[in-house]
């Protein structure tokens, strides 16, 4: 008997982060970290969980459009549907009304992402596979044919991709093996929150240092002096090396993973980002000023679809050695292939879940490793480093072929809130999802939705509102 889509229920999940702080920079200053959160159900007990992220109001709006796009899953056979997810993911899109208020962008396009994510959450459990897993154990020609592709043929072909598959299929299995060892590098922002005091700020990179992390990121773009000031202080711990561990001797800033990204001393690499606060004028000057805490990149310098400001940015600061990163907010494929093509951009940086789902990703992905340009994806945000593990697996094993350039955002903030949290190993590195049951990593605990589920939750009947609500 076949199995098929019956119903789902959504959650409005938002935390209190803005009490502490969390998630502060110069463009978002009270962030209540929330989740508009899906769970598919089918006639078997298969199920399907996904969510994308907000920051508190408007997740409600979010939960609409999911029901929205939910929908149209109704009655479906799992099999059928997961037959050829690109094929899904085009049916998914292809509401000519629902399509009217993006297209492809917006509020309708984050929640096509949770309800994607919670189709593949749902093909990678139906297989007891990790989601990495499932996808990097596809024949180049599968993997093709789960990827969204309109728009973007100017850029790569399927042909192309396909041969970039075949031309990686022979080695993945070396690949996993590799990071199933070592683990997939990555770098932590939760020291350089703009509202932390200095002290918390030096407290919290000692202890990234002492936790095995070479990169930090730092917000930037309220206050010029400030982000000096808080830089310098970075500056002087991670390339201190009486701050190393002891097993751990300094890295060399000359290597082939650290040239070019301004490492200092110990080969610790700051990067910074405005989460664009500035006109490009603004930011090419700004980043200017900044130039003495030797950044690798900027981030999101200005508004995250100005592909030929960012062009215009990125050329001004390649002569200071700074380069630029951007994609947390770029809307859809089609920007990531202007950036791309405008040569716009030193590192690429997809968002899980404001792209729409994996099919999506997928997409920037192969683009990305055709034009040489290294992902390194956003996690800062609730659930977001519980899904981009798995990306950026798929990225090393099956797609670049690459993580020796590649670092992943870590954010140490409500992993206790997932059945299957990710983790980082004693070398800064992430572990490896490696339960058969966890599918996309994203099932959040019953008890977590009905203390947070907002209004009604027993914390925000409880509590008083935060400055986010």
């Amino acid at each position: 008997m076949s199995v098929k889509i019956t119903g789902f229920e959504t959650h409005d999940v938002r935390f209190p982060t803005s009490l502490t702080g969390d998630g502060t920079d110069a463009m978002n200053t009270d962030c209540d970290y929330s989740s508009a959160y899906v769970t598919l159900f089918t006639s078997s007990d298969l199920v399907g969980h996904g969510m994308t992220f907000t920051i508190g109001r408007g997740n409600d709006i979010v939960c609409a459009a999911i029901k929205e796009v939910a929908n149209r899953l109704l009655g479906k056979d799992v099999e059928e549907l997961f037959a050829n997810m690109g094929k899904t993911w085009e049916y998914l899109c292809a509401d000519p009304q629902l399509r009217w208020i993006g297209p492809e962008k917006g509020v309708i396009h984050i929640a096509l992402g949770a309800v994607d994510n919670a189709l593949w959450d749902m093909f990678a459990r139906s297989r007891n596979k990790p989601l990495w897993k499932l996808v990097v154990d596809m024949s180049p020609e599968e993997l093709v044919s789960a990827t969204a592709f309109r728009y973007i043929t100017d850029a790569i072909t399927r042909e192309e991709a396909l041969e970039m598959l075949k031309a990686k299929a022979a080695t993945k299995a070396e690949r996993e093996a590799t990071v199933r060892k070592r683990g997939y590098p990555a770098y932590v922002t939760s020291a350089g929150w703009l509202g932390y005091s200095d002290e918390k700020v030096a407290r919290l990179t000692r202890e990234a240092v002492e936790a095995g992390f070479n990169h930090f990121k730092m917000k930037v773009g309220a206050d010029r002096d400030s982000d000096l000031r808080r830089g310098k202080i970075i500056r002087s711990i991670i390339d201190d090396p009486q701050y190393l561990p002891t097993d751990r001797p300094p890295r060399d800033p000359s290597s082939p993973e650290l040239i070019g990204k301004n490492a200092g001393p110990t080969g610790s690499v700051l990067m910074i980002d405005a989460n664009q606060v500035w006109d490009v004028p603004q930011a090419i000057e700004y980043v200017k000023s900044l130039e003495d805490i030797k950044p690798w990149f900027i981030e999101e310098p200005t508004a995250p679809d100005d592909i030929l400001g960012h062009a215009a940015i990125r050329k001004a600061l390649r002569p200071h050695g700074i380069g630029v990163a951007t994609g947390e907010h770029a809307h859809n494929r089609m920007v990531f292939k202007q950036l791309l093509q405008a040569e716009a951009i030193d590192v690429c940086q997809i968002d899980s879940c404001r792209l729409a789902g994996v099919s999506e990703v997928l997409s920037v992905l192969l683009m990305a490793a055709k034009f040489g340009v290294p992902v390194c994806p956003h996690a800062g945000g609730v659930g977001l480093c519980e899904y981009v593990i798995h990306l950026s697996l798929i990225d090393y094993i099956a797609v670049s072929g690459s993580m020796d350039r590649n670092v992943l955002e870590f954010v140490d903030h409500l992993h206790e809130h997932f059945l299957y949290p990710c983790s980082i190993n004693k070398d800064g590195r992430y572990n490896v999802p490696s339960d058969a049951k966890e599918g996309y990593s994203i099932e959040m605990y019953k008890s977590s939705i009905a203390e947070y589920e907002w209004p009604h939750g027993s914390y925000w009947v409880n509590s008083p509102k935060t400055k986010g609500q």
